[in-house]
């Protein structure tokens, strides 16, 4: 193989790189770790309004890349593993919309705050705030929600709410998806999942039935239960293939949470 032919091979090669990054609708699913990446799997489109604390957090390209609630008009609660490292200019939070690509209302973000101790190993203190640069305007459509201040403990009703992908592999839905879930307790859920990555008190545990649970694009959206968020998505084993979803317990960061929402 000549000289030449090689550089135009390499050349062809950083064409189509480039065009993936810039032009690929999908070309952060690449890029983040599918440990963590979550999706909604056996779920049902949400009727407009009805999850009225629900953004989708997008990335420099405009894509989706995780899920998000409004907790104030100026605060997002996120997890830590969607936001680490990266500069708020390059994230973006869209509220107010049961579709990606159309309606809702776009705000820049000033502050992006994750804990201090999060531990992308162990997934310990998964959890994050976005601060945004102007508050944003309410409507019937566009609530915060309430945060659970006490434990959640197993066999209580949950609801969770994202744009994860529906099946595995699989592309982002344009439409947002819910699904109803029940909390296991963090015994159960160690015992299913294991010891690493270990289940922690500061987690909290669904689990319904094969074919149900949280997935690619997920990540970092509430749970709710009894209308307050108790849990925000954060790991497991992709995807509803028979094991619990683990998420950030809410009550357990309720000081951090205050501490730092301005």
């Amino acid at each position: 193989m000549t000289p030449l032919v090689v550089t135009i091979l390499h050349y062809k090669m950083f064409l189509i790189l480039f065009l993936t990054l810039i032009l690929g609708s999908n070309a952060y699913q690449q890029r983040i770790d599918p440990k963590l990446d979550w999706r909604i799997v056996g779920g049902s489109d949400a009727p407009n309004c009805t999850f009225p604390y629900q953004v989708s957090l997008r990335n420099a390209f405009g894509d989706h890349n995780c899920g998000g609630s409004i907790i104030s008009p100026t605060v997002i609660l996120t997890a830590a593993h969607c936001v680490v490292y990266t500069p708020p200019s390059l994230v973006s939070v869209v509220v107010g919309s049961t579709t990606l690509d159309s309606g809702g209302d776009k705000y820049k973000v000033s502050k992006i705050k994750v804990h201090k101790d999060y531990n992308s190993g162990l997934i310990k203190n998964d959890i994050a705030l976005l601060i945004l640069a102007s508050p944003i305007e309410l409507s019937d459509c566009i609530q915060p929600i309430e945060l659970e201040t006490e434990d959640v403990g197993g066999g209580d009703d949950a609801v969770l709410s994202g744009w994860g992908t529906t099946s595995f592999p699989g592309l982002v839905p344009n439409n947002l998806q819910f699904i109803n879930l029940t909390t296991i307790s963090n015994d159960e859920c160690k015992s299913s999942l294991g010891g690493f990555p270990p289940v922690l008190d500061s987690n909290i545990c669904t689990f319904t039935q094969r074919g149900e649970g949280a997935c690619h694009g997920d990540s970092g959206g509430p749970l709710a239960v009894n209308g307050k968020q108790a849990g925000i998505v954060s790991w497991g084993r992709p995807c509803g293939i028979g094991y619990p979803d683990v998420f950030t317990r809410v009550s357990f960061y309720s000081d951090w949470i205050s501490e730092n929402s301005n």
